[in-house]
């Protein structure tokens, strides 16, 4: 999972970029409303952790700016400011949720994987053909045995089985796995697309290329795909 973290606390966003990072997930950090809007703009984001007490303003401008333009990247606000006209006001702005510091990383963790399962239609454990998703381990299963995959080609995977049979264009896939200072170009995607097509022989699952649009998971032996 892709996360903006918007934090101004050194040693608090030190803390929860690890955490997070231990548990698999990708972490861009913020520290002030205007990094936060540059970073919201410019990369696709499966969530938001968002701070409202900021050095240059709240953190709703933020999200009000984000919610205007149409973005609907779920955003969880985890702020000191916990009365109830601030939730109401957090959530009016657009939040999907709102917890209150101190927290435990353990139930942030939690409420993202359920934020983000709502959003995306997608069950914490997923299955196709042999093939076994489980997100909260982030780890595949072929025929319940561990299935490893170098992590560039798990996060294709993962992102193609959220859910399994929606198609994914190859934008959205470069967007989603791109470095934040450089991005992942059409030949990389179809090189992992390929080695995936490869490893996926014999899984009862595979990858289709639909014409136009991009690619999906389905059920089902290797079919040649049309591009």
């Amino acid at each position: 999972m892709r996360i903006l973290l918007v934090e101004d606390d050194p040693a608090l966003c030190e803390v929860m970029t690890q955490s997070l990072q231990s548990l698999g997930h990708r972490v861009e950090a913020a520290t002030s409303v205007v990094a936060a809007q540059h970073w919201w703009r410019v990369q696709c984001f499966d969530a938001v952790l968002l701070d409202l007490n900021l050095p240059d303003g709240s953190g709703l401008t933020a999200l009000r700016e984000a919610r205007g333009r149409g973005d609907k990247t779920p955003v969880i606000v985890l702020t000191a400011r916990n009365r109830t006209e601030e939730r109401i006001a957090g959530l009016d702005a657009g939040a999907d949720d709102y917890m209150g510091k101190p927290f435990e990383m353990a139930e942030v963790e939690a409420r993202l994987r359920a934020l983000v399962r709502r959003t995306a239609g997608a069950d914490d454990v997923v299955l196709v053909g042999c093939l076994r998703l489980d997100r909260r381990e982030r780890r595949i299963y072929c025929n319940e045995v561990d299935w490893p995959l170098p992590a560039r080609e798990f996060e294709v995977l993962v992102e193609l089985m959220s859910p399994v049979g929606r198609v994914v264009s190859k934008r959205m896939l470069s967007e989603r796995l791109s470095e934040l200072d450089a991005a992942l170009g059409d030949n990389a995607l179809e090189s992992f697309i390929s080695r995936l097509r490869k490893r996926m022989v014999g899984t009862d699952a595979s990858i289709l290329t639909v014409r136009g649009l991009g690619y999906r998971v389905q059920a089902g032996a290797q079919e040649d795909s049309y591009a």
